[in-house]
């Protein structure tokens, strides 16, 4: 990773389960470069960390807040995620 690399934990709120949210995910990253993973959470959300160059996490960032068709986005927030710790690919986890 460069230093212009950046990486952020995204939690994404509304109806995100049971719409295909992580693969859609996934495939949107994996488009734009980026690295890291998703999973559900038992309250219904999902989670991220998204990594890779800056434009890249910021364009991934305006697009959760979209998400796939049949998704209803009700909330994104971030935070800051140390770079380094991070997959070398995308995935989906539970």
């Amino acid at each position: 990773m460069s230093d212009h690399d950046k990486a952020v934990r995204v939690r994404i709120s509304g109806k995100v389960q049971g719409v295909g949210f992580r693969y859609w995910t996934r495939d949107e990253a994996v488009r734009l470069g980026l690295t890291g993973w998703i999973r559900n959470e038992e309250d219904g959300a999902v989670v991220a960390v998204i990594a890779g160059p800056a434009a890249a996490v910021t364009t991934m960032i305006e697009r959760f807040r979209r998400g796939p068709s049949g998704a209803s986005v009700s909330g994104v927030e971030t935070e800051a995620a140390p770079l380094g710790k991070n997959p070398t690919d995308f995935r989906i986890t539970r």
